[in-house]
């Protein structure tokens, strides 16, 4: 109480009570370079450290990760490039969208959901979309937002209305302030803080609901995109985490703690009290000179007052030494208050308390900020971690400058366990720590609305336990419950990272699954994959008291297609396919589309055939010719066909994508290669076929296999055959996965004189980058490219550009799919002189592959 004993003392702490009353109450070091451009609260840049929601998530990140953050400052328009040119490693806030996927990566899990709203000058009036005519608006060059405008414009035929765009959205809102713009659009977090500064009105035109994401240059970044979806993904399911404690502390969103009504009750009466005692201390300061005596018993009565309140007062000078601690908060330190006045930070907390007060302390000091902020302290002892609302305000002397700082803390660390505590108990189950029935519908919900916008389908998996009843019965609700917290942590395994596992309560569990693509097919094997799975991890038996118990269940699946965008509907659909399941016999999954279901039905029957086939040796090889100049027979391709013994001959089309899906493909795949190693030997002991090469087509997941090479040259010693007449046919899907691994692959086997031709070329994945990698041997021109030929130009241009590619790296050139000697004729025009195609002869057996229309019907 020293620095109330005479008038300085007392003048200080006059200062400050009435600032508070005006203001209220695991190796090196990873170098990440950041792009920053002006979007508070979600992003910018404070005394060279990237500050806002996105810039705490990131240093919240890189301080586990061991990363060092490095901060480019840039408007948005300069960071996209920035980032596209890979001048900066990651760029926080980017909004998700298809056109932006082309050239930039994306995490799995959104760090921030964002709209746009429009903000107008005070003398527009804006209240509808049809407002808009006659008005310019102004949009950030190259934002989410200029495009859906656009389109939103277009689309209610709103011809008169004027879009501007800007480099920086502080001079957007500029122009719409001094009239030279009607409104500006951009996102709710920077504009409700940027409409008050620039005195723009809110409009009630809102838009564009948005993910935000951290992103990075397309096929670069990839492992700080996983970090960081780590990290969010974890945090984001827990409301006691840095992500909470981040939001809060920005306070531009919904508080998931809000501060309780008995903070503000307590402030508001703290204030009421300082009032009163600042009333008599001024009443008092007028006669200071003639009643000394009045004085100082004010002066006691005063800290009588600080020290009876139930929250901490404490004034720092500007070396953020101690001036002044009222009697709460020495006991938040838990030492006298002689024995902290005089001290910094440093020596009463712990250094991570102590860096981020001192920087918080340095902003009211230095830049005259008022700070009212959310701080998390721990004693330098560690004995004692509080959460506390704090209001920190400069103090001015009569010149206006600052010579100190006085702060006000209220301990809410109650309150706030007791709002996590009702958070977890509102969204999560107590018995599994899954999400409840609530989470799940409100993210099913947004899962509907992403599906709205970006049309990728997903599924709602509903899981029902058969006969928990009777274990329950049986062995009671004790070992009831101790099951179904074995079953999901099982299944729980067994999803993916993106996906929700939530229980509805009893036996109940629901999947929500997202983003499966844009086509049903893919949709239903990814769905079937997973049901396939999570049925599978019932397999073994569960361990309950000295018994091992077994279980199964029954899966329905509804598609987001189905529920209209009615989340109760695609729960109902889910449910109904569940007991559709139960029905049929238990222990299996089954779709509610009942055209899904069919084809679900004969896809397992087809599986079931394949088995058998493999095993019966129901396959054959047929060969089609592959000729060269003047139409001579230099080899041949491999093709395998399907000898069904009801259906007849199958079309691989049919049959190998459910090989593919089951791994089947595996099997024939090696019993392809085999056969065709055997039919080369049989060539090369005939003086007629000695020539011939022959192409075989490997399928993806065969080439992926880790056994496959070491397979392909046992094949080759056990058979015989030339290594250099054997040309594998690989498709461009391989390039998506792995590319060191494939390319270690073929030249393995290239060293053995195995040849490689790139199949369907021009249709799928390869680029440049990929072929200059690849030791090719030949591109083969898909037949899409040849059947129009000779009426449409564009697929004449590929034409020519995939010869003049061939030539430039060294590589043989085939056209398949040449049907008629005009086609043949153009190609050989063109360069091409290697075709394939009925023209030359169909798919027939090996003896007719010389006869150069072999096999022809």
């Amino acid at each position: 109480m020293d620095v109330l004993r005479g008038r300085g003392g007392l003048g200080l702490l006059f200062v400050c009570l009435l600032s508070l009353i005006a203001g209220g109450v695991s190796g090196a070091p990873r170098a990440v370079r950041v792009g920053v451009y002006q979007n508070p609260p979600k992003i910018f840049l404070e005394h060279g450290r990237i500050s806002g929601i996105f810039g705490d998530l990131l240093y919240a990140i890189a301080d586990r990760e061991g990363w060092t953050i490095e901060p480019v400052v840039c408007n948005w328009q300069q960071c996209l490039k920035m980032l596209r040119d890979g001048r900066i490693d990651l760029m926080p806030d980017v909004a998700y969208s298809a056109l932006r996927a082309q050239t930039l990566g994306f995490g799995r899990v959104p760090a921030l959901y964002s709209w746009s709203e429009l903000y107008s000058n005070p003398g527009v009036h804006l209240v509808s979309i049809r407002d808009l005519a006659g008005k310019r608006i102004v949009v950030l060059a190259g934002s989410v937002q200029m495009g859906y405008l656009t389109e939103m414009i277009r689309s209610f035929g709103l011809h008169d209305v004027t879009l501007l765009s800007t480099d920086t959205l502080a001079a957007a809102f500029e122009m719409t302030a001094s009239g030279d713009a009607d409104a500006v659009a951009t996102n709710k977090f920077f504009g409700d803080s940027e409409a008050r500064r620039y005195h723009l009105d809110n409009t009630p035109i809102i838009f564009q609901p948005s993910r935000l994401y951290f992103a990075t240059a397309k096929e670069r970044g990839q492992g700080l995109l996983d970090a960081i979806d780590f990290y969010l993904k974890q945090w984001q399911a827990s409301a006691n985490s840095p992500y909470y404690r981040i939001l809060d502390h920005w306070k531009e969103i919904q508080r998931k703690t809000p501060i309780p009504p008995l903070v503000w009750w307590g402030g508001g009466a703290l204030v009421m009290l300082l009032i009163a005692a600042l009333l008599s201390m001024w009443l008092q300061r007028r006669h200071v000179l003639a009643q000394g005596r009045h004085l100082r018993i004010t002066e006691a009565k005063l800290a009588l007052i600080l020290d009876g309140v139930d929250a901490g007062i404490y004034i720092k000078d500007r070396q953020l030494r101690y001036q002044y601690v009222n009697h709460r908060h020495a006991e938040h330190l838990g030492l006298p208050a002689q024995a902290i006045i005089g001290r910094t930070d440093d020596a009463l907390y712990d250094a991570e308390t102590a860096a981020r007060t001192q920087a918080d302390d340095r902003r009211v000091l230095d830049d005259g900020e008022r700070l009212t902020l959310e701080e998390e302290n721990q004693r330098a002892d560690g004995t004692s971690r509080h959460t506390y609302l704090t209001v920190k305000q400069p103090l001015r002397d009569e010149n206006d400058e600052i010579y100190a700082l006085c702060g006000i803390s209220t301990d809410f660390t109650e309150q706030k366990l007791n709002q996590a505590e009702i958070h977890r108990l509102a969204f999560y189950d107590p018995l599994t720590g899954l999400p409840n029935r609530s989470l799940l519908l409100d993210r099913t919900r947004h899962a509907l609305d992403n599906y709205e916008r970006t049309r990728l389908l997903g599924a709602l998996l509903f899981i029902d336990l058969d006969n928990f009843k009777v274990l329950n019965d049986t062995l009671g609700h004790g070992q009831g419950d101790r099951l179904l917290e074995q079953v999901a942590a099982r299944i729980g395994a067994e999803v993916r990272r993106n996906d929700t596992l939530a229980r509805l309560g009893g036996d109940e569990f629901v999947l929500l699954m997202e983003n499966l693509g844009e086509t049903p097919d893919a949709a239903i094997r990814d769905i079937e994959a997973t049901g396939r799975k999570l049925l599978h991890a019932f397999g073994d038996p569960f361990p309950l008291l000295d018994e091992q118990y077994n279980i199964t269940a029954s899966i329905g699946v509804a598609l987001f297609s189905e529920a209209d965008n009615h989340v109760d509907e695609l729960l109902k659909r889910a449910d109904m396919a569940m007991y559709e399941a139960k029905a049929a016999g238990r222990n299996q999954i089954k779709f509610f589309d009942p055209v899904m279901q069919d084809s679900l039905t004969a896809r397992a029957a087809l599986e079931s055939e394949l088995h058998v086939a493999l095993k019966q040796e129901q396959f054959l090889l047929l060969y089609q010719p592959q000729t060269g100049r003047d139409g001579q027979v230099l080899g041949a391709e491999a093709l395998v066909r399907w000898r069904h013994p009801q259906e007849g001959l199958i079309s691989p089309a049919v049959f190998i994508p459910v090989a593919e899906s089951t791994g089947q493909i595996l099997t024939l795949g090696r019993w392809v290669l085999r056969t065709a190693c055997e039919q080369l030997v049989a060539w090369q002991r005939s003086p007629a076929h000695a020539g011939l090469a022959l192409s075989v087509n490997v399928s993806a997941r065969q080439f992926h296999h880790p056994d496959f090479v070491s397979e392909v040259l046992t094949l080759l010693d056990e058979t015989g055959a030339a290594p250099d007449r054997l040309t594998l046919e690989l498709t461009e899907s391989l390039f998506i996965d792995d590319l060191d691994n494939l390319v270690g692959k073929m030249k393995a086997l290239k060293a053995r004189g195995v040849r490689f031709s790139l199949d369907d070329f021009g249709t799928g994945y390869s680029s440049l980058s990929h072929l200059k990698r690849l030791p090719l041997d030949q591109l083969k021109i898909d037949q899409s490219f040849v059947r129009d030929l000779l009426v449409d130009p564009n697929d004449a241009a590929i034409v020519r550009t995939i010869l003049a590619l061939g030539k430039s790296l060294d590589l043989e050139v085939m056209a398949e799919g040449v049907e008629t000697a005009q086609q043949r004729e153009a190609l050989v025009a063109h360069g091409c002189h290697l075709q394939q195609g009925y023209l030359h002869g169909y798919p027939g057996p090996a003896d007719a592959v010389l006869e150069g229309q072999a096999g022809r019907r």
